[in-house]
């Protein structure tokens, strides 16, 4: 965006990583929803397409701001007019430095994943957002336990009805074959292994894309397909390595069978987790999916950025930091302008696209002294991703958030087929989850954008035998 805008002005890129993130087979779903693919491109490409863009492959070192000032990891200096960070954010793990805990979070850690994957017979998976919902769908051939701190899976898509609607799906004995993956991948010839493994913990990937785990070979040592044992509110308490559990001579628990729960596991495994349930089991490995914190580390010291309660830099409506002449986008940021009812910030693709585009626009708009008006994406929180191979559609307060006691919830549910609930506060709609093929997402985007008065239609509003797109057209 800002190369095309300013074409006679350098403009530099800085990335510690070898690939560029593009955004491929962009599509406008409707006024607030899009979908794409997310492809690892050489940088190469992007300098080629834009012969004012130079990429800089280094870790940022130090930021000078009052200096107007970047200090790279090689040693090097660059002077900036006008900055954006969009260092994105890095995976929040449960335990730092143990080689058992994998975090998951971009395209190299997913690589360690499976790589370890091909040898298990059982993991542990922590977690209970978007990619631990993927993982624990798509793991064949090796014992899963799930733990998860709320009583329902994906408690940050949904509520506890979505979540009865998915497990029937998780729990499915035969399993349709998953739809052909488009998306091609770009991988950094030469890495040596134990430099990706390092990638996995320290080094920071960008952010996988909504359709990561297509293509991934993601399949254990055992012969059966799905094994999936749940664990609900409990987290983690403490993590053993093999020596310090035979060590404590306590009992680690076998994969629990539907009649008895309690037999003790004969089997050495490398790492123990005991769950604040007081429930122990042995696995090859643990994976860490418990969110992301933003990557601020670099950009903090010696500079007075103003930060925001989940540890982003906090950004005006125009994604000015605190700071001259800085600007920031994506999972680094906080949003800290009076939102909209109906749109809150999440830390997802969708969004990070959204502010780098919006960010761009800004830096431009203020270059040139013009003044700009806040990005209509931002009017409604909108979201379109795929959970247990069905489509889901999550538009404005979908879970009620920030609306207190004062609101009422209308549901339809096809088992196998279909999911709608929506949001509703004084007769208008405040949100939805549209989980499988409703084709009401258009319809309940205006109603939510609209806020026109539904009290009249009552639960009519939900009758599959009323095209309620007829009425609102």
């Amino acid at each position: 965006k800002l190369a095309m805008e300013f074409p006679s002005e350098d403009i530099l890129l800085i990335t510690a990583s070898p690939v560029i993130k593009a955004v491929m087979n962009f599509r406008q779903v409707s006024k607030t929803l899009e979908e794409f693919d997310v492809e690892e491109q050489p940088s190469s490409i992007l300098e080629k397409r834009y012969h004012n863009i130079k990429v800089i492959q280094s870790g940022v070192k130090q930021l000078k701001s009052d200096e107007h000032k970047i200090l790279t990891e090689d040693g090097k200096e660059y002077m900036y007019e006008k900055l954006c960070l969009c260092a994105g954010a890095k995976p929040k793990l449960i335990v730092e430095g143990n080689p058992y805990v994998l975090g998951i979070r971009d395209t190299d850690s997913a690589k360690a994943f499976q790589k370890n994957l091909a040898q298990s017979q059982r993991i542990v998976v922590v977690g209970n957002g978007g990619i631990a919902l993927e993982l624990v769908y798509e793991i064949q051939g090796c014992e899963v336990i799930w733990a998860i701190k709320d009583k329902a899976i994906g408690n940050t898509f949904f509520d506890a009805g979505a979540a009865e609607f998915l497990i029937q799906k998780l729990t499915a004995e035969n399993r349709e074959t998953p739809i052909e993956c488009k998306r091609t991948k770009y991988t950094t010839e030469g890495n040596e292994e134990k430099e990706r493994l390092a990638a996995a913990s320290d080094k920071l990937g960008s952010a996988l894309g909504p359709d990561w785990h297509e293509g991934l070979h993601l399949k254990g040592t055992k012969e059966f397909s799905h094994k999936v044992h749940i664990e609900i509110l409990c987290e983690v308490k403490k993590i053993y390595l093999q020596q310090e559990f035979i060590q404590l001579q306590r009992t680690s628990l076998t994969f629990p069978k539907e009649e008895k729960n309690v037999e003790p596991d004969e089997v050495l495994w490398p790492v123990y987790v005991e769950l604040t349930n007081g429930k122990i089991y042995g696995c090859d490995f643990i994976v860490s999916a418990t969110g992301v914190v933003p990557n601020v580390k670099p950009f903090l010291d010696g500079n007075n950025f103003a930060v925001g309660e989940d540890g982003g830099l906090k950004v005006d409506k125009h994604m000015h930091t605190s700071l001259p002449d800085i600007y920031a986008a994506g999972d680094i940021c906080t949003a800290s302008w009076e939102p909209s009812p109906v749109w809150h910030q999440m830390r997802l693709w969708t969004q990070a696209r959204q502010m780098g585009w919006y960010a761009a626009k800004c830096m431009a708009a203020d270059t040139l002294g013009e003044s700009i008006d806040m990005d209509f994406s931002f009017e409604l929180f909108a979201h379109v991703t795929k959970f247990f191979n069905y489509k889901v559609v999550v538009l404005g307060k979908y879970n009620a958030q920030g609306l207190g006691l004062d609101h009422e919830l209308m549901l339809r549910c096809t088992k196998g087929q279909e999911y709608v609930k929506v949001v509703m506060q004084n007769g208008r709609m405040m949100g939805a989850v549209l989980i499988g093929e409703t084709d009401l997402e258009e319809t309940f985007e205006n109603l939510i954008l609209n806020q026109m008065d539904l009290s009249a239609y009552g639960e009519d509003l939900l009758n599959p035998d009323i095209d309620i797109e007829d009425y609102f057209d």
